[in-house]
């Protein structure tokens, strides 16, 4: 199954994005981009790894949320392929977590607001199913979009006082 799905998720999907959001606030009070991410088993609803973006923290420009969970989800199975999972993440991946996701051949992606800077998901790009690539994904945009949404610009406003 790929492509855009025509949901606004399932209840674990909305279950995790919440769980997402909270990862997401706790990033905001720690001076980074307020971006949370989980990695679920799509059946179970196990959390097998989650995040929320460290690059500010860890000064590495590839500390994005899903970039962490996606890896301690293959740390927590023990194996790249990540196809029974989903991975819900507060903001639109951008091209180094799409193509990541392709790499770790995620099953689902759940997640919040659009992003017009760096959006590889349907905003600018669409890597996620670009036909060229080995592996495409469902992909179900917009859940909880707009508590995403105001967790970024509450986020920049007080980066701009």
């Amino acid at each position: 199954m790929t492509g855009h799905a025509d949901d606004s998720g399932s209840e674990l999907d909305v279950r995790m994005m919440r769980r997402a959001l909270a990862l997401a606030e706790a990033a905001a009070e720690a001076g980074e981009v307020p971006v949370g991410a989980v990695v679920y088993d799509t059946e179970s609803g196990e959390i097998l790894g989650e995040a929320a973006n460290r690059r500010e923290i860890d000064r590495d420009p590839s500390a994005h949320a899903e970039f962490i969970a996606i890896r301690a989800a293959c740390a927590a199975i023990n194996d790249f392929r990540l196809n029974h999972c989903s991975l819900a993440v507060t903001l639109e991946p951008c091209p180094m977590c799409a193509g990541l996701i392709v790499n770790a051949r995620v099953g689902r992606v759940i997640y919040g607001a659009d992003d017009p800077k760096a959006g590889a998901v349907r905003t600018l790009y669409e890597i996620l199913n670009d036909s060229r690539l080995n592996h495409r994904c469902v992909v179900v945009p917009g859940v909880l979009a707009e508590e995403s949404a105001e967790l970024l610009r509450a986020f920049f406003r007080r980066l701009r006082k």
